[in-house]
């Protein structure tokens, strides 16, 4: 029996935003760039990742998703492709708005214990944004041997969720920091490593972090 080609798939989150900065949910606003403390987090990522090859890197189209991903393509000279399906969620109404205001709204408790269920005001649910997630990821790994992937919090959690066989309705209980850092093998599925922030000057082993409580749209980190 012939060997099914195995494929590396390297999840990148976005580094820190003037949107976590602000505690914003900024959905797909394309003006929303990196903060002070992202710039130096897309400038650790590169140099993190700068000794692997990669067959194909795709990213979210968004601008915070491409100033991430700005210092490695400089070190590599790669092509990077923008695939729409790896865009943000779209939360509609709710985009804009401050986490700590929209943590007060009933569908809040929803978003946090069954998001399966959920669909934005004027927005995408969370089974749509799922689905074009993962569909996409399993079409570019196809016939590659490593691609790397950059995109959004709750994009990469609901990716991690499906290969670890867990139900949307527990995708809040996986954590991706800005500028993490996440593998997963296929085919089988393999979690390799989630939300490794090593290679972050605040991510070192053994520092002494408070996390964001506000998950929605990945959250903002350590603070």
């Amino acid at each position: 029996m012939a060997k099914v080609p195995s494929c590396e798939v390297v999840l990148v989150r976005h580094a820190h935003s003037t949107a976590n900065l602000k505690g914003v949910l900024a959905g797909r606003d394309n003006r929303v760039g990196l903060s002070d403390r992202g710039k130096l987090e897309a400038q650790e990522l590169a140099t993190a990742l700068q000794s692997g090859d990669f067959d194909a890197i795709y990213s979210s189209p968004l601008r915070r998703c491409k100033e991430t991903i700005a210092p490695l393509l400089d070190i590599k000279k790669q092509k990077l492709e923008f695939l729409d399906d790896l865009v943000e969620m779209e939360y509609g109404r709710w985009s804009g708005k401050l986490l700590s205001v929209l943590a007060k709204e009933e569908l809040w408790k929803k978003i946090q214990s069954r998001p399966s269920t959920v669909r934005f005001p004027g927005g995408e649910s969370f089974s749509e944004m799922s689905l074009r997630a993962n569909q996409v990821l399993l079409a570019k790994a196809e016939g590659k041997r490593r691609i790397m992937v950059v995109s959004h919090g709750d994009v990469i959690k609901s990716i991690v969720a499906f290969h670890l066989g867990l139900s949307l309705d527990l995708f809040q209980r996986i954590t991706i920091d800005p500028a993490s850092i996440t593998t997963i093998r296929l085919p089988g599925s393999q979690v390799v490593h989630v939300n490794s922030i090593a290679h972050l000057s605040k991510g070192a082993v053994g520092t002494k972090v408070k996390r964001d409580r506000f998950t929605l749209g990945g959250g903002a980190g350590t603070v």
